[in-house]
């Protein structure tokens, strides 16, 4: 499908490449003069008492690193009352490792109103373990306008469970800014949809999309692979490998993955590999397992086996289930079971599903039974159906029933036929035709002929025309087993064929009758031979007698034996008269047997 353009350039195109503001060069060395000018000038005004001048130096002095430079100014300001100066203080010792010290200059410049303060003391107090101080400190930073203290305060009401205040205070910090804050936000809003939406409810819009795109318009990486993952998701799949491509550059690991799916899925499997294997050298067991599937199908088996295991080392279970895959494969049953057991024991349901499967080809029924039935309860849908098959063969219908039904409440086709048709042994058509109408709808050609079956016993007659010529209705059975006839279906097929010539309509009943016969159905051939025989064909009409007659079919052979007495070859009649008393029913043996003896009399006259 063409959904990214060029596939075999798409990564390297630029086509994923946000468009960026071209930065103008920097004059690093006229950036570093005005500084030196700026210092000297707050410098000079400091040495004349100038308050705000410390401050301002020692603030100076302490984003370069030069922690004694900057003590003296910052204490003289705090001395004189500057808060700033105090909060940077604090800043200053606490770097110094006297972090009470610190603490009790930040209460200073807090009572004094500054909300960066505020932060720091309210940080300072968490990390001690005192939570009521911690709140009460960033609350106070919060409702300043602080970012960080509104951020602080979210984070540790998320940590007591107070959803409301998080929120309220996350979003907040996400409204000034805060990437952080806008990327836990928008996973706070991602898992409330999906809660209401597994309860049955409606979820609201998809806000959380905004956060991710404005964190990721920052630069947080993992919020750039959640928001491609929800543009992938609804098919604007060009936008989200861009974002992907911005993550994995990033180095999110995640996301080099989902571009090397993305780009596999466009066609591009080179690209696709690239991203896998930058993906799987950062521990992402996903991508390895990836690359594993990739040199499988190459048949570059060795290699497989090197990415499966570097899955399993980086804590995927797939790696393990994937190696049981390649050796069973290979036919080497023993290690397969040894890897399929590895990944069963750390819970991968198909892996359980695969092992029991191995084990009842080798006999051992009494050790698979337990594997099928922890699979089936981790949810695995074709185990379910397994145990519906090895609990039938043990004549447990109603255990055997009882896992078809589950299988087919997951969608399980060939279990919801199955459940229908013992649903129909058991005399409770209205549940058969339920799972017979799942089945159907699946795509089984059974199911569909099945249900037409059930539809078609309880179809009223067909009402006559005032002159007396029959009016078709086409009803729903026959759509039925024409969906089945149409997926070659024999019976269906047969089935649709009379229904044709029922309404006079030759061509088609022909039509359908010779591809059954084609496709081995003795019935088909039996019924095309009568059709022919009726329109004059009767030795066209033979052939398909002939063919259904050596199939088994006895009214077919008693038909050749009347065609050939009629022709006066006796003898050839004889013949098949004997094959028709051989094959029946009943009714037809008698009148082959009389057939037969009246042409022994005539043969012996």
């Amino acid at each position: 499908m063409d959904v990214m353009g060029d596939k075999a350039t798409l990564y390297g195109t630029g086509r994923f490449v946000q468009a960026s503001v071209r930065e103008e060069p920097r004059d690093e060395t006229g950036e570093a003069a005005d500084e030196a000018a700026e210092e000297l000038r707050q410098r000079l005004a400091a040495e004349t008492g100038d308050v705000e001048a410390m401050s301002v130096l020692g603030a100076m002095l302490l984003r370069r690193g030069d922690l004694d430079g900057a003590e003296p100014h910052l204490r003289a300001a705090t001395a004189a009352g500057d808060r700033a100066a105090a909060n940077n203080l604090g800043v200053l010792l606490h770097q110094r490792g006297y972090a009470d010290d610190a603490a009790g200059w930040w209460r200073i410049a807090a009572v004094a109103g500054s909300a960066a303060a505020a932060h720091a003391l309210g940080r300072h107090h968490r990390e001690r373990g005192d939570e009521p101080a911690a709140e009460y400190w960033l609350r106070q930073s919060a409702e300043q306008g602080h970012t960080l203290g509104a951020y602080a305060l979210a984070d540790l009401l998320e940590h007591r469970g107070d959803a409301d205040g998080t929120e309220r205070w996350m979003r907040a910090a996400a409204e000034r800014g805060h990437r952080e804050a806008a990327y836990r936000l928008a996973r706070a809003l991602d898992r409330r949809a999906a809660q209401q939406a597994d309860a049955g409810g409606v979820p609201p819009a998809d806000e959380a999309e905004q956060w991710y795109r404005q964190a990721a318009a920052r630069g947080h990486r993992r919020a750039a692979l959640h928001l491609g993952a929800i543009l992938e998701r609804r098919g604007e799949l060009r936008e989200a490998g861009r974002w992907y491509l911005t993550s994995a550059k990033d180095g999110e690991p995640r996301a080099a993955c989902a571009l090397g799916f993305l780009l596999r899925d466009a066609g591009d499997a080179e690209n696709a590999a690239v991203w896998w294997l930058r993906a799987a050298q950062d521990g992402d067991g996903n991508a390895a397992n990836a690359l594993g599937a990739l040199h499988a199908e190459r048949g570059e088996t060795q290699t497989a086996e090197r990415w499966y295991r570097a899955a399993m080392d980086a804590g995927d279970v797939n790696g393990a289930y994937n190696l049981g895959l390649l050796c069973a494969e290979q036919g080497r049953t023993q290690q397969a079971e040894q890897w399929y057991r590895r990944a069963a024991y750390a819970g991968h349901r198909e892996a359980a599903n695969a092992l029991a499967i191995l084990l009842l080809r080798a006999g051992d029924e009494t050790g698979a039974e337990p594997w099928f039935s922890k699979a089936a309860e981790a949810g695995s849908v074709d185990a379910a159906f397994n145990l519906g098959i090895l609990h039938a063969g043990r004549g447990e219908e109603e255990a055997a029933l009882r896992w078809y039904e589950r299988a087919a409440a997951a969608g399980h086709t060939e279990a919801a036929l199955q459940a229908g048709m013992a649903r129909l042994r058991d005399g409770d058509e209205g549940e058969a035709e339920r799972f017979l109408r799942c089945a159907a709808g699946g795509g089984s050609a059974e199911a569909a002929y099945r249900l037409a079956t059930v539809l078609d016993a309880r179809r009223p007659p067909e009402p006559a025309h005032e002159l007396g010529e029959p009016v078709h209705r086409r009803s729903e059975c026959e759509e039925w087993y024409e969906r089945a006839a149409s997926q070659g279906h024999r019976r269906a097929q047969v089935r649709v064929g009379m229904l044709a010539a029922a309404r006079g309509d030759v061509v088609d009943a022909a039509r359908w009758y010779r591809e059954a016969a084609e496709a081995g159905s003795r019935n088909g051939a039996f019924n095309l031979g009568l059709l022919l025989a009726r329109e004059g064909s009767e030795p066209e009409a033979v052939v398909w007698w002939t063919r259904a007659a050596d199939a088994g079919h006895g009214r077919a052979a008693l038909r050749l034996a009347l065609v050939y007495a009629r022709r006066g070859e006796l003898a050839e009649g004889q013949r098949w008269a004997d094959r028709a008393v051989a094959l029946g029913p009943e009714a037809v043996a008698e009148r082959a047997k009389r057939l037969r003896d009246a042409l022994r009399q005539e043969l012996s006259a």
